[in-house]
């Protein structure tokens, strides 16, 4: 047992707690806003329950995506979705802080991470583009369910990831799905506005 590689581990889950208190700008059904620790959680969630769906594919790497996927946000926060345009860094960045949140651990540890993390970044593989997928579909379902401000743009949820979620017959099918929830959402606040 090596004591010195245990105790920079324990540093790194140390510093990654932090991710609890990021905030999105998604809210949950309660109307407090969501962490994305939350996120990360309910996506490994999506991934356990469509595994099924997800034939093929390596469900151990999937879910090791979902938990690093936004683990680099940790240290510089999240840039919600519909502003993401505005920052062309924002990729950078987030490997960036991986970098720095990763430092404490054994080089074989830190690179299985980083190597996840690249992967999902990339949507290299049939496990990464799954996982970006279900990441979207995910952010579209918290914003269908969530107890959201009256100005909320539901809009936004029509074109976000699209091009990640047509790619198989599952996501196509959960997204469209998903999709009739944010127009029944849209259509509720034109209502209430008038």
């Amino acid at each position: 047992m090596d004591l010195e590689k245990i105790s920079r581990r324990l540093e790194f889950l140390r510093e990654a707690e932090k991710l609890k208190d990021v905030l999105r700008s998604a809210h949950t059904s309660g109307g407090r806003t969501e962490s994305t620790a939350e996120h990360s959680w309910r996506l490994c969630l999506m991934a356990i329950v469509f595994a099924d769906e997800l034939a093929g594919l390596d469900l151990l790497k999937v879910l090791k995506m979902c938990v690093i996927h936004d683990l680099g946000e940790a240290i510089n926060g999240d840039i919600p979705a519909v502003v993401q345009d505005a920052f062309p860094d924002k990729s950078e960045q987030e490997r960036i802080d991986l970098l720095l949140l990763t430092g404490s651990l054994d080089d074989a540890l830190r690179s299985e991470i980083l190597a996840l993390w690249d992967d999902y970044e990339n949507a290299r593989s049939a496990e990464a583009k799954a996982v970006k997928a279900l990441d979207k579909l995910e952010t579209l379902l918290q914003h269908t369910q969530g107890l959201n401000p009256v100005d909320f743009d539901y809009h936004f949820n029509l074109t976000y990831g699209k091009k990640h979620t047509s790619a198989e017959p599952i996501f196509a099918a959960l997204r469209a799905l998903i999709d009739l929830d944010t127009q029944e959402r849209i259509d509720l606040s034109m209502t209430d506005r008038s």
